[in-house]
């Protein structure tokens, strides 16, 4: 049963939801706070209680953003095991289709759904905790965190590691590249896509998506390639760290849910644009394939935002990785779902897209 349709920043091409013809969705524990996007509209509605699940895209990150940010479960596949047939494109190499949720269970009935499958086809046994390997990459992916972030991910890694899983540090030697390749292959499949609308239509777009739509039409064949490259040198390294380990476990967003019309946060002791801090610790999987899936992982001391970490699996083992997760969830969040593993029946949420 489909409800409606959910609000989302605009051509899912933001991390905030705040470009939106429909002005910007807003966090459903503070009406000031964004509820992260693009799919921010998909998250709100789970987490307000309005629907069982909703349905979102990530480009480089916007089902795992919204989720970290309202406390939810968001699976984003393997690239190409959902179809994205009749989704608007962001980046035709990077875009996914996944689930925005309130458990693991849930999510691993929706993505059987989602691909054809019969939900619950196929039995999956949460993974044995006790002696399971881990990698948790740290020099880059832990370097920029709120405190309240870090606490709450140390407090998790702690909690797996006393009941028995092994948590071992990986390196991705090219980890400081993740952001100009994903921006130099989102920002020009982006703007192929748009060409004959920027022509005709250009000012029909909000300013700040356009804006972005207009630089990716200055990027050259010579920017595009190495971007191409670059891809082909990360792959192998995310390859690499998995083999003999279940997953790869760190935050899923960098910060709490931002304040809607805040452009930088500090960081330290560096103001960071938004959209890039929200980027960080997602991008690197849409630009692999690999999948990845956020999970709730405690919450701020004071105004009691979610905050969220993220396992990341072997290329086309989802199934595996929704087993990990199974595992890893109370480990992880204990007691900051606001609905527990339970499901109210409610029927579907809308569908949005959320690339960015």
């Amino acid at each position: 049963v489909i409800l409606g349709k959910t609000n989302l920043h605009e051509f899912a091409f933001g991390t905030t939801n705040e470009d939106s013809a429909f002005g910007p969705a807003r966090h459903p524990l503070d009406g000031n706070r964004s509820p992260g996007g693009s799919s921010g509209g998909s998250a709100a509605s789970v987490a307000d209680g309005m629907a069982y699940a909703s349905i979102g895209t990530d480009t480089g990150g916007s089902i795992r953003i919204p989720a970290a940010a309202c406390g939810l479960v968001g699976l984003k596949p393997s690239v190409d095991e959902i179809p994205v047939h009749g989704v608007v494109p962001l980046s035709g190499t990077m875009d996914h289709v996944g689930p925005l949720c309130r458990s693991v269970e849930d999510a691993a009935l929706v993505y059987d759904i989602l691909r054809g499958a019969r939900a619950g086809a196929e039995p999956r046994e949460p993974w044995p905790v006790r002696g399971t390997r881990i990698g948790i990459p740290r020099s880059y992916f832990l370097a920029m965190l709120d405190p309240q972030v870090a606490a709450a991910f140390d407090a998790g890694c702690a909690r797996l590691a006393d009941s028995g899983a092994v948590l071992e540090d990986v390196e991705f030697p090219h980890a400081a590249d993740i952001a100009p390749i994903y921006l130099h292959l989102v920002l020009s499949e982006a703007a192929a896509y748009h060409a004959k609308m920027l022509d005709s239509r250009g000012d029909d777009y909000t300013p700040n998506v356009r804006i972005r739509l207009e630089l990716g039409r200055y990027l050259l064949a010579e920017d595009y390639v190495p971007a191409l490259h670059g891809r082909r040198l990360l792959s192998p390294e995310v390859d690499a760290a998995l083999p003999g380990r279940a997953a790869l476990l760190l935050p899923a967003l960098a910060i709490p849910a931002p304040k809607i019309g805040v452009a930088t946060v500090r960081l330290a002791g560096v103001d960071e644009p938004i959209r890039n801090v929200m980027l960080r610790l997602t991008q690197l999987f849409n630009i692999t394939g690999h999948p990845a899936i956020a999970i709730p992982c405690g919450r701020t001391a004071v105004e009691g935002l979610p905050l969220g970490a993220q396992l990341v699996g072997a290329r086309n083992d989802t199934g595996v990785l929704l087993r990990v997760a199974a595992a890893a969830e109370p480990y992880l969040g204990p007691g900051t779902s606001r609905w527990g593993s339970g499901r109210s029946g409610m029927g579907w949420g809308g569908m949005s897209g959320g690339g960015a």
